[in-house]
């Protein structure tokens, strides 16, 4: 006689309930180990439950630049226009870019530091980014004045730019007060701004605090030039939080390291998740009773300590 039970099976819970179970998983057990376990687990992985957030920052930063093309463009599809945060490294190109703004409807939060994108690009696009409340592109050496400006005309809802620059590639540059100057004319919602290592003026700086009325936070480590008296900060802006421009530890060590395009594409952690996947190798892989073993997990080859305290799942 079977016992009536309140509890139902993993496998019959809906797909938007799996999703947000899922998500607080790692990219690589997401891709690697749940598909294996049922049919209805690796449809789930399919859709666009688990891909609301995106977040491959670290993975990114040590991929190969081909295998970050066809990961981003795979996740952000199965994402289907639900996605919400993305957090990626070094978007190379325009065409990329263009991809992310296309699905970008849902999208609020977009941090894309280190990436190489125009102006021009920004310039046609950004009204696609009209949700976005968060945005960071720092260290994107190839995105000026114009694009800044193209954001803060599209992006009304703007509350948080994160434009840090690391000092290598400022130094010995002269003064320039554009950016802040795009920000100040275009970005009146901002509440969090960090611009680190810029070459700007305390005029510049001046500007956007005249303009941004609701700021708290102003990260201005390494701006040398600006100078602002506690004092007058203070009397004039008693909610503003500023840091710098002089920090004792003024650049971490771990921020040089992680500014630092270290990416050789000889890293293992870029071959376990591309090769051999496709949304359809999933649904094969449960149809067919021998899919299971053609699925490439290379990255469970061989693992040692140090890849495993890198926070990969060890081999099942």
């Amino acid at each position: 006689m079977e016992e009536d039970s309140d509890f139902r099976q993993w496998d019959e819970l809906i797909p938007d309930a799996l999703g947000l179970i899922f998500s607080k998983l790692s990219l690589q057990e997401i891709l690697t180990v749940i598909p294996r376990v049922c049919k209805s687990w690796a449809k789930a992985v399919v859709g666009p439950y688990c891909w609301q957030e995106i977040d491959i920052e670290e993975w990114s930063n040590r991929c190969r630049v081909d295998l970050l093309d066809r990961m981003l463009r795979m996740l952000i599809t199965r994402s289907s226009g639900s996605l919400r945060k993305l957090n990626v490294r070094g978007v190379h190109d325009d065409l990329l870019f263009s991809f992310i703004a296309e699905h970008a409807g849902s999208l609020q939060t977009l941090r894309m530091p280190r990436s190489m994108i125009s102006d021009s690009i920004v310039e046609q696009v950004a009204g696609r980014f009209s949700s976005i409340t968060f945005l960071d592109v720092s260290y994107c050496s190839t995105l000026g004045s114009h694009g800044l400006e193209a954001i803060g005309k599209n992006c009304k809802l703007l509350t948080g730019l994160c434009r840090n620059m690391h000092p290598l590639d400022t130094a010995g540059k002269p003064l320039r007060g554009d950016e802040a100057r795009a920000i100040a004319t275009t970005m009146p919602k901002l509440k969090h701004l960090e611009m680190a290592y810029h070459l700007i003026t305390t005029e510049s700086i001046l500007e956007v605090l005249s303009c941004c009325p609701e700021i708290e936070f102003l990260d201005l480590r390494g701006c040398w030039s600006v100078e602002l008296e506690d004092k007058f900060i203070k009397d004039n802006y008693p909610k503003l939080k500023v840091l710098g421009p002089l920090v004792v530890d003024y650049y971490e060590r771990h921020d040089w390291d992680y500014c630092s395009d270290f990416s050789d594409g000889s890293s293992e952690y870029s071959e376990w998740d591309i090769n051999g996947y496709s949304d359809e190798s999933y649904a094969e892989m449960w149809d067919d009773g021998g899919g299971l073993e053609e699925l490439e997990l290379r990255f469970y080859e061989g693992v040692d300590d140090d890849e495993a305290g890198y926070g990969w799942p060890l081999s099942p």
